[in-house]
């Protein structure tokens, strides 16, 4: 089998670690970073058998192409590759957001070139290929879309690659996905950033605050490390979501401020025990990664 990642980062890298890891050379990988310098780490490192900047020799004669750079990225690269697929070549991607990339995919694409839209719900707040780690899937949510339009067997065909990752496959239809990712992965990052910037903007202050932080602060904002170039890329394709939930958290904390301004105690300890009540309710069922 040949695979193909586009963007050899985190997840790509941590994808080819795993399907040589598990499939050794009964599986030929190809890879496209963005520097001479990236795509010699990658092959280093045995994420990849080869890394080139040549388009054509990563993705000709592939039977999956993994597509993970930043998602305004992936359309134009498929326009790039499109001469060079074989017939029945399967598209899969790392994309945050879905409904973006189907909707331009599914105008270019030729019947006999088949997408799968894919979101492995996995990352560390370090990126690159020197983050990847073969283990990076295990045990995490990985969401198959629905609703790509491929027949069964090719989904299959690309399932049995994606099971050695051994991550655990969820299916939702395309909206829904990115309507949950907004709420649980997009408007998390966001509020990091944002406590980050308060802290930024404490003035005389800063250097006082900067002696008090600690473990609390630290594990809140540390997804607002992750890579700026994929979060503005998500923040422009899952706009609608991202800025319906960002105005409801924001009623959510008004309310909040409300309360605090009123000096209502009760209302206060209210939010905090609701909260807390549906955290710990929801750990009963979910296990978090603690990385």
């Amino acid at each position: 089998m040949k695979l193909a990642i586009i963007g050899v980062g985190l997840i790509g890298g941590s994808l080819g670690l795993c399907l040589k890891d598990k499939l050794g050379d009964g599986i030929f990988i190809t890879g496209l970073c963005r520097s001479e310098a990236s795509m010699r780490r990658a092959m280093e490192l045995g994420a990849v058998d080869l890394a080139t900047s040549d388009l054509a020799a990563v993705v000709g004669d592939a039977d999956i192409i993994y597509l993970s750079p930043p998602v305004l990225q992936i359309v134009p690269m498929v326009k790039k590759m499109l001469p060079y697929l074989k017939r029945g070549a399967i598209l899969t991607d790392a994309g945050s957001t879905k409904q973006f990339i189907w909707q331009e995919l599914k105008k270019i694409l030729p019947p006999d070139i088949y997408y799968i839209a894919g979101h492995p719900m996995t990352g560390r707040e370090k990126s690159g290929v020197e983050a990847a780690t073969k283990d990076l899937f295990k045990g995490k949510a990985y969401v198959i879309a629905e609703d790509t339009g491929a027949p069964a067997q090719i989904k299959e065909k690309l399932m049995n690659v994606l099971r050695l990752t051994e991550a655990k496959f969820i299916e939702i239809d395309i909206a829904k996905h990115d309507r949950c990712a907004s709420i649980i992965s997009h408007v998390p990052h966001l509020t990091a950033a944002a406590l980050v910037t308060l802290l930024n903007n404490a003035g005389d202050d800063l250097d006082s605050c900067l002696k008090l932080v600690g473990g609390g602060f630290k594990d809140t904002t540390r997804i607002a490390s992750s890579n700026a170039d994929m979060w503005a890329d998500i923040c422009m394709t899952n706009g609608d979501a991202i800025a319906n939930h960002l105005r409801e958290l924001q009623g959510i904390l008004g309310k909040v401020i409300d309360a605090i301004d009123a000096h209502d105690r009760q209302a206060v300890h209210d939010y905090f025990a609701a909260s807390k009540a549906r955290r710990d309710k929801i750990l009963e069922t979910i296990t978090f990664d603690p990385n």
